[in-house]
């Protein structure tokens, strides 16, 4: 039971070295909830309706303090310089193969959005299919995902504006580039597979007007959709009205013959069903159910599908499920589970290409279709790889691998010799043989070991006098693996030390690694980040009034969490779009699907006392906290910037310290899908000056 009685207007001010800030007035209200006999405060909780005046005036009295501080800081131009020219320079993507056409996306270098090219073939000169920055004067459309009609002649795109998880699809004519009428709306969480006259997508009810980025999102449904016709005239192909929080989305085997169907109540698990699209009358069959094991169809194969699982394999195994005799007894171990994870399975050149997880790190072996080892990929030491992309029966393939100091680089892979050349090196404005990648091992507060990858400029001194950047995730399955950040390798530039443990939550050593880091475990998670941050401090790499944490997403929810549990430890926070209010963040959008990590209020009072134990926005206590900005943007409809309107508010009303407590709030932006490359590179210039200020980095 809630109760709303207005109390008086409070004003949060406080002394700082530069300069004294005076932050927004911030209503409080007496907002209570009561949870198994407990009352919680909500006094912020009318900063969760974005579309209301006052929280947009709010936000432009926040960003008002936030830009006048930032301006305020030194070395502005000189980062902002820096960062564009390290980003400017020419990236290409991985090719891919559709009817016989080669795809590509390119990037000059500080384009706002990627192009898509196309080729006849790859000695073919590739021309520009559809460039998405000329679908909006600021970059803020994005071009998300596509397919091409079964006839060759038609391009299905989809595109998110301002950051937002909606998407819209269109039809182009690939010859003339003519735009025809076919525009789809409502689309979430959704793949485009042509089939004949049409092509498969998901998409949910129109939401109640202004309620667009909040509304909780129920109800998803796979529809077809046929050229040339208007979205009310779709067919349903797929709903379950009794189950609204189920999730539904579809996909196609390379010959476009069978409909696979993935159903889902989290980030994690899925039931698996499929259709014969060329057999009249076929009925949708499942394979698997369930939702406590995942399920992933890679191709079919002889009349058997190939499908990647953790069924019974905690690091996964490939299995074969016959169509003629799908039952669970009669499923076959191609590919059976090893000490290393397997985190992707692809085909192409009548091969299965298996990527491992080596303690995070990539490893790509080979295997016939029987499941026979026939070989591996050579790799270039600390990497991650790409999965192999091809046909089945071509031979032309290609893949990339990247590290902290290494650009994506592409290879085209002869799947019949085995021999690799490259197809495109990143031409970069820096030397990657200056840094050091390595990684190293260190103990957590229960004693499990957790690796990390460290990464700094050759010859710096262990004499915990070095700034370092500690960047964390921890949920969801999700793999920290080695991956190039130009914004990473700026802060390297300037002697900064970066490291990124694996912390439990995610999927580096498989199901029980991730399982260890959710629910009433998810306290791992932290303790394995603070045992990071005392790794760092304990070996010399740097000291807590030089260390700054980072983490977006489910990583801001650690980050706060962490900033809360060890303030004294942290001399910088950077909590990301965080998920930052445990006990409501089921409420909004897709936030229900997260309750498999974190659980929820309603699961138990034991799960509710738990919740509130850690939750970010209900641990603010009066004490001193490290130099704080928080970022977030307007059109997130992942995790709603509500999340963070009330951290901030919270800890501005209850910070003793003297250090800043900001946030940045990001316009006409979302998640950080499909950002453009200038806002980008604002935001990291701000990041940087902030970072950069209270950590005693001079820009070099």
């Amino acid at each position: 039971m809630n109760k709303l009685i207005p109390v008086i207007l409070i004003i949060m001010a406080y002394g700082c070295s530069q300069p004294t800030l005076q932050y927004p007035e911030t209503r409080k209200e007496a907002v209570v909830d009561t949870f198994y006999g407990v009352a919680v405060e909500d006094p912020y909780r009318w900063l969760e309706d974005e579309n209301s005046e006052e929280t947009k005036e709010w936000v432009k009295a926040q960003n008002k303090v936030t830009f006048e501080h930032l301006e305020s800081l030194p070395y502005r131009e000189e980062i902002s310089k820096r960062l564009t020219e390290l980003w400017d320079y020419p990236r290409t993507g991985t090719p891919f193969n559709i009817h016989g056409k080669w795809f590509v996306y390119k990037n000059n270098g500080l384009q706002n959005q990627s192009v898509l090219f196309t080729m006849e073939n790859l000695d073919s000169e590739p021309r520009v299919l559809l460039d998405p920055n000329l679908l909006s004067s600021d970059g803020t459309v994005a071009l998300t995902s596509m397919d091409v009609s079964s006839c060759g002649k038609l391009l299905v795109y989809g595109i998110a504006r301002s950051g937002s998880d909606w998407n819209e699809i269109f039809v182009m004519n690939i010859e003339s580039g003519e735009l025809l009428s076919d525009h789809i709306k409502w689309v979430k969480f959704s793949r485009i597979s042509c089939f004949e006259n049409g092509f498969f997508y998901s998409a949910y009810d129109e939401p109640v007007g202004g309620t667009e980025l909040s509304e909780a999102n129920t109800g998803q449904k796979i529809y077809f959709h046929e050229f040339g016709t208007n979205q009310s005239e779709d067919k349903l192909i797929y709903a379950n009205p009794d189950m609204p929080m189920r999730m539904y989305r579809s996909g196609l085997d390379e010959n476009r013959e069978f409909l696979f169907i993935y159903e889902s109540e989290s980030t994690s698990g899925n039931g698996l069903y499929i259709k014969n699209l060329k057999k009249p009358g076929a009925e949708i069959t499942q394979l698997a159910e369930g939702f406590e094991y995942n399920y992933s169809p890679i191709e079919i194969i002889d009349g058997k599908v190939l499908v990647l699982t953790n069924d019974n394999a905690p690091r996964y195994r490939l299995i074969a499920i016959d169509l003629q005799n799908p039952k669970r007894e009669k499923w076959e171990t191609l590919i059976p589970e090893k000490e290393n994870t397997l985190s992707g399975i692809s085909f192409a050149g009548n091969k299965l290409f298996a990527s491992y997880m080596v303690d995070a790190k990539s490893k790509l072996e080979i295997y016939s279709t029987k499941g026979l080892h026939i070989g591996d990929v050579d790799l270039p030491g600390i990497c991650s790889a790409s999965g192999i992309r091809g046909t089945a029966k071509g031979n032309e393939a290609f893949y990339s691998y990247s590290s902290f100091n290494t650009p994506g680089t592409v290879i085209k892979y002869d799947t019949e010799t085995g021999e690799s050349e490259v197809y495109f090196e990143p031409d970069v404005k820096f030397n990657p043989d200056d840094f050091v990648v390595k990684q190293e091992f260190y103990t957590s507060a229960d004693g499990t070991k957790i690796p990390m990858f460290i990464v700094h400029k050759k010859g710096i001194e262990l004499n915990g006098k070095n700034p370092a950047m500690l960047y964390g995730y921890g949920g969801f399955n999700i793999s920290l693996t080695p991956s190039f950040s130009t914004s990473t390798l700026f802060y390297l530039e300037n002697g900064g030390v970066y490291a990124v443990p694996n912390i439990r939550g995610g999927g580096e050593y498989g199901k029980e690694w991730h399982q260890a880091g959710t629910k009433l475990q998810k306290q791992n998670v932290f303790d394995d980040f603070i045992a990071a941050a005392e790794y760092l401090i304990d070996e010399g790499y740097t000291n807590p009034g030089q260390l700054a944490i980072r983490g977006g997403s489910n990583g801001g929810l650690l980050v706060g969490a962490v900033t809360n549990q060890r303030p004294d430890l942290f001399k910088v926070a950077l909590p990301a779009v965080g998920v930052l209010d445990m006990l409501r963040y089921h409420l909004f959008t897709i936030g229900y699907a997260w309750a498999t990590d974190y659980g929820r209020v309603d699961d138990s009072e034991k799960m509710f006392k738990y919740l509130y134990g850690y939750s970010p926005l209900h641990n603010v206590k009066p004490q001193n906290y490290p130099a704080i900005m928080v970022t977030t943007a307007d059109h997130d409809d992942r995790v709603v910037p509500a999340h963070s309107y009330k951290y901030i508010s919270r800890i501005q009303e209850l910070n003793t310290g003297n250090l800043p407590t900001l946030i940045r709030i990001d316009v006409d932006a979302g998640h950080g899908s499909g950002k453009p490359t200038e806002k980008i590179i604002e935001e990291h210039t701000d990041i940087h000056s902030f970072v950069f200020y209270h950590t005693g980095i001079k820009q070099k």
